[in-house]
């Protein structure tokens, strides 16, 4: 399974109802910036880390639960 980390992030500002200006206001980018994220399926550990205080989510977990669940399919 593979995590299209910039989908979640736009899922999540939907959801919260955030804009790309105030995501962009934040993180200190230009609101094009912000579009060009929600394309990425891999981004910057800086940038992620900025976009989850923004937004009050650790997209970091996402990660980790899917290294969990690799090694538990490893092993059984």
């Amino acid at each position: 399974m593979q995590i299209n980390i910039g989908e979640l992030i736009r899922a999540e500002m939907r959801r919260q109802g955030r804009t790309n200006e105030w995501l962009a206001d934040r993180i200190s980018v230009h609101p094009r910036t912000v579009q060009k994220i929600f394309l990425k399926h891999t981004i910057d550990t800086q940038q992620l880390f900025l976009i989850s205080k923004a937004l009050d989510v650790d997209f970091f977990a996402l990660f980790s639960e899917l290294l969990a669940a690799s090694d538990t399919t490893k092993k059984g």
